[in-house]
């Protein structure tokens, strides 16, 4: 009997240990402290709209004394999180930059944390429901046009991970509403995963911003995976040859203009933009040596999301982006 006890006390320390040591691991690849809340000069507010017979919710961020006709962004989250989550994980970035530039900004919530983006596998709304997103975000941008007057030829999206795929989204199915998208960490999808009608007169502006080491969206191209367990979404082409997707839908022929910038962290920054007489061009922007999600100097990214680089800050490469676009 003290034998079967001793091996069942040996047995509850190493499982203890065990739990321990994964829940040691679990911290540091996962933990990651919230930047510090700036003192910003607006007002956030909550608000709803029924949208396909769903109530569907959002943030706004309106920076105080903002003239009419103002520019808006619409900040899209990645996979199973929230607009306020967004806020945090971009470091406050777009509202620092409404302060300072005088736009709007709006953090719209998937439904049930999952926008219905253009890829086949694992595209589908919350439990691969088809959502209307695009007529939502479309029906947002109107109302925020009818309250608070902002400019509806200078609506702007911006999306990371599964944000940035429902970016593609908007751009090629509602061009006419959304100037320009960014989308972050996301590639499009290959033809045998891919289910969105592009507008027939062509798309958005689109910059597409990636790291090379991205471990979940591979800048290369392939399966979008997590170590090949988690949050597959199917195969989708390079950082390149979405790129190449986007300036030929908007018929810019020839090469990119390249330029290579070395910042911080020892990380390089290439962007290769396509342009041409067409109103539409195309940018890529590749963080060498940047992981998952958008690089910005306000909060580090988990580590289980590869390399999250201080430089450059995204959320002012987007607006450049956005602002230059007329």
């Amino acid at each position: 009997m003290r034998r079967v006890l001793r091996f069942l006390l040996w047995s509850l320390a190493g499982i203890v240990a065990l739990i321990g040591v994964l829940g040691a691991l679990f911290f540091y690849l996962v933990y990651t402290p919230a930047p510090e809340v700036p003192r910003l000069s607006g007002t956030l507010t909550r608000e709803s709209i029924q949208v396909g017979g769903l109530k569907r919710t959002y943030l706004t961020y309106v920076p105080r004394g903002l003239s009419k006709d103002a520019p808006l962004v619409v900040v899209m989250h990645g996979a199973g999180e929230n607009g306020a989550q967004m806020r945090i994980e971009t470091g406050y970035g777009f509202e620092r930059l409404a302060d300072h530039h005088g736009f709007a900004v709006v953090y719209p919530n998937a439904y049930e944390g999952y926008w219905d983006a253009c890829n086949i596998v694992g595209g589908g709304g919350a439990n691969g429901r088809s959502i209307d997103d695009v007529g939502f975000l479309g029906a947002v941008v109107d109302k925020l046009i009818a309250e608070i007057g902002v400019d509806p030829h200078r609506v702007f999206a911006a999306g990371s991970s599964r944000g940035g795929f429902m970016a593609f989204r908007l751009a090629l199915e509602s061009p006419s509403r959304f100037r320009a998208v960014a989308a972050i960490s996301a590639n499009v999808p290959t033809p045998d995963n891919f289910k969105c009608k592009p507008a027939a007169h062509g798309t958005s502006s689109v910059m597409i911003m990636n790291g090379t080491k991205d471990p979940l969206v591979p800048f290369e191209g392939g399966e979008v995976s997590l170590f090949g367990l988690f949050y597959k979404n199917g195969t989708v082409r390079s950082s390149r040859e979405s790129g190449q997707y986007f300036a030929d839908l908007n018929h810019i022929s020839g090469t990119p203009e390249t330029n290579e910038t070395q910042v911080a962290d020892g990380v390089q920054v290439e962007q290769d933009l396509w342009h041409s007489d067409s109103k539409a061009e195309v940018e890529l922007v590749a963080i060498r040596g940047g992981g998952h999600g958008i690089p910005q100097p306000y909060r580090r990214h988990p580590r289980l999301l590869g390399p999250s680089p201080t430089e450059p800050n995204g959320p002012e490469v987007i607006w450049d982006f956005f602002a230059r676009q007329r």
